[in-house]
C-alpha cells in the first residue's frame, strides 16, 4: 500500500475516534474527563471480546494513539500475563503493559509544569 494512503487511513481511524468524541461532549452534559475514561474502558471491554484487535490490525496507530488504545493496551497486557502467570496476571499485566506510557507521561507532564508557569483561570 502506498504510504501516503497508509498515513491517510491512520489519520481518518484517529480523527473519527475524535469526532466521536467531540460530538459526545457537545451533545451531552458529560465532562471530557468522564470522556476520556469512557474511551479507556471501551478500549477494555471491546478487546475482552476480540473487537478492538481487527480495528488495531486495519487503522493501526490511529487505532492505538487514541485512548481507547490504551484501554486495549491495559486489556492486551492482562491477557498476556494471565496466560504466562495465572490469576497473578491479572493485577501486573495491564501496568507491565503500559508502564512506558505511564512513565513518559509523568516525566513529561512534570517537566512541563517545571518549565512553564501555571496561572490560574
Amino acid at each position: 500500500m502506498n504510504i501516503f494512503l497508509q498515513y491517510l487511513k491512520v489519520f481518518i481511524c484517529g480523527g473519527i475516534l475524535c469526532v466521536i468524541a467531540q460530538i459526545i461532549i457537545d451533545k451531552t452534559k458529560l465532562t471530557p474527563a468522564r470522556i476520556l475514561v469512557g474511551y479507556v474502558v471501551a478500549g477494555v471491554i471491546l478487546t475482552g471480546f476480540g473487537l478492538y484487535e481487527p480495528f488495531v490490525d486495519f487503522a493501526g496507530s490511529g487505532a492505538t494513539v487514541p485512548l481507547s488504545g490504551f484501554g486495549y493496551a491495559l486489556a492486551k497486557g492482562v491477557q498476556k500475563a494471565v496466560v504466562e502467570k495465572g490469576l497473578l496476571g491479572i493485577l501486573i499485566g495491564g501496568l507491565s503493559a503500559t508502564a512506558a506510557g505511564i512513565a513518559a507521561v509523568i516525566l513529561f507532564g512534570s517537566s512541563f509544569a517545571v518549565i512553564f508557569n501555571s496561572k490560574e483561570k
